[in-house]
């Protein structure tokens, strides 16, 4: 496990924790991925190889503020698979304390050292998620992530009030027979009240220059609606190809930054960022799946904080729905129990087991009850797998139809 510009600023209490939990498990804690003397791990592959008909390998980039260390590492747990890749935030609105407790957790799994798949954004810094800030900390993720690996294939981005409806082996397996540059993300042109509410106001976000959590503000003057490129919006959820991102961070013409400059300044730009930049580009306009694979009941005008009501309601259409992930749970959500002993198998506290351990200790709940691994690059999809397979097979068939997909919308 990597720790990006660890906070410097702990008590002497807890750096004698730390230091502490770095000799216990590991031998490297900033550079991961090394066992422990007393881990006796049997592999048959433990790096994902990338071929013909392997399944993909996803970069998931995990997300939180204060209070969400335990439900982002609930959440890493429900999906983590050894072929993918992890990217851990808690921003400023966290304690150093909160941070360091996540980064121990997650080096205490052995199953993470395992594979030195998860890493953690040490060094906090302001997000507000109706601004620019949030953007920022999602291309930054991308960037690391970039940098860690070149070989995932999809940037998925979660929040710590997501959860998988669906097991990774099936994510995995239905993503596998899938072109790698498609981009799912729910995107309309159709901009409605948000051009006057959202696009055409300006907004400033503090957290860009200030180093504590900080709402955004509007000035009185208003801007009138660009015509050198057409504004799309839709959910801030998505999953992203490699290729695409790579033209965010890198950006071989100047849209990404042109659009990044202009973004600066719209409230909830990451509800619409991405599909701009998607649906004004040549290269990648029709590259795109119009659904984020989410379960989402939307409040009405739609609101990046809206909860879902009466989840429990909802269980029967979310897990019918052949969505991927739902959101949003609310900590302690009983449901989230029945879609750990229904859906995802996932043992009392542990980390899902699946296919890919071949040898386990019977009747144990506790998470190192895995002895030995399968071949990661096997995936064995469950019972739920056919509504996401469905789903995803409908959607594709029909926006490969079109010939200009962004246009359409």
């Amino acid at each position: 496990m990597r720790i990006f510009r660890f906070s410097p600023w702990l008590s002497s209490f807890w750096v004698a924790i730390l230091v502490f939990a770095i000799l216990v498990f590991s031998t490297s804690f900033l550079h991961g991925g090394l066992l422990s003397r007393g881990d006796e791990f049997e592999f048959v592959n433990k790096v994902p190889s990338k071929g013909s008909g392997d399944p993909p390998i996803f970069a998931y980039y995990i997300s939180g503020t204060h209070g969400d260390s335990e439900k982002i590492f609930r959440l890493l747990k429900a999906v983590y698979h050894p072929r993918n890749r992890y990217l851990l935030h808690l921003d400023a609105g966290c304690s150093s304390w909160e941070r360091n407790k996540l980064a121990v957790s997650v080096q205490s799994e052995r199953r993470f050292r395992a594979f030195g798949n998860v890493d953690v954004v040490g060094q906090a810094y302001a997000i507000d998620q109706i601004g620019s800030s949030a953007l920022s900390a999602t291309l930054h993720a991308a960037a690391i992530l970039l940098k860690i690996s070149m070989d995932w294939d999809w940037f998925i981005t979660l929040s710590a009030s997501d959860y998988p409806i669906v097991s990774q082996e099936d994510l995995l397996h239905v993503f596998t027979s899938l072109p790698r540059d498609l981009n799912f993300i729910h995107y309309t042109s159709n901009i409605e009240w948000k051009e006057y509410v959202r696009i055409n106001q300006i907004a400033v976000d503090p957290n860009l220059y200030l180093s504590e959590n900080t709402p955004i503000f509007y000035v009185k003057e208003i801007r009138v609606t660009p015509d050198a490129f057409k504004i799309f919006t839709g959910s801030p959820w998505v999953i992203l190809s490699r290729h695409f991102m790579e033209y965010c961070i890198h950006g071989w013409d100047n849209l990404p930054r042109k659009l990044l400059m202009y973004f600066a300044n719209v409230a909830f730009p990451l509800e619409s960022y991405f599909h701009t930049l998607l649906c004004n580009s040549p290269d990648f306009q029709n590259t795109t799946i119009n659904n984020d694979l989410r379960y989402i009941v939307w409040d009405s005008p739609p609101n990046l904080d809206s909860q879902l009501l009466n989840l429990s309601s909802h269980y029967e259409g979310m897990v019918t729905s052949g969505a991927a992930f739902a959101r949003r749970f609310n900590e302690g959500d009983p449901i989230l129990l029945k879609v750990d002993e229904d859906i995802l198998r996932l043992p009392m506290d542990g980390v899902v087991l699946r296919k890919s351990c071949s040898r386990s200790l019977l009747n144990q709940s506790r998470e190192d009850s895995c002895l030995s691994w399968n071949s990661i690059n096997v995936v064995k999809p469950g019972p739920y797998v056919k509504k996401l397979e469905a789903l995803v097979s409908k959607l594709v068939a029909n926006e490969t139809l079109r010939l200009n997909r962004c246009n359409s919308r």
